[in-house]
């Protein structure tokens, strides 16, 4: 790691280090909140909509984060270690059985214990010092960019068109 902060005394390298895993959490937080809800592409067009698309997205994931703690208080884990992707997985699973018109209280306490412990057993192992290069698993389609408006965008023969003989 390269830093400007060269006081050994005022900045020790493990706290430096310690910032520097502290920072990857919350690289991992946007990940969660782009690529695992789908934020990565916004749907609306003007601005206030967008701006309420951005709140909208912030709101559920702030529910499942607190989703995450309530579960990893209740088993006394860490909520650090259980996994965004798994636990928004589980609220998925469980959803129809919890927005049940006619649960009693007991049901409904009895399966959000139970959405909990699934929850729950999402965790993650801790792997300090790991490594997530960014790349695509899959490659992109071989069309070309939709780069001004469809009714003027002319389609550019691709070179890799399979074309039948004699047609």
């Amino acid at each position: 790691m390269v830093t400007t902060l060269v006081d050994d005394a005022a900045y020790p390298a493990d706290e430096l280090a310690e910032l520097y895993y502290r920072r990857w959490e919350v690289e991992l937080n946007f990940r969660d909140l782009k690529t695992t809800m789908g934020m990565d592409v916004l749907r609306c067009k003007n601005p206030a909509m967008i701006r309420k698309e951005i709140r909208m997205h912030f709101i559920v994931y702030n529910a499942i984060r607190h989703l995450i703690y309530e579960a990893a208080e209740e088993y006394s884990a860490d909520p650090r270690r259980i996994g965004f992707k798994g636990a928004l997985q589980s609220l998925r699973h469980w959803e129809p059985q919890l927005n049940q018109a006619r649960l009693s209280r007991k049901e409904r306490f009895r399966l959000i214990s139970c959405l909990y412990d699934a929850i729950y057993q999402n965790q993650v192992p801790d792997r300090p010092g790991r490594r997530e290069p960014r790349c695509l698993k899959r490659r992109l389609k071989p069309y070309q960019l939709l780069t001004e408006h469809r009714h003027t965008m002319k389609e550019i023969e691709h070179r890799s068109k399979y074309r039948a003989e004699g047609a």
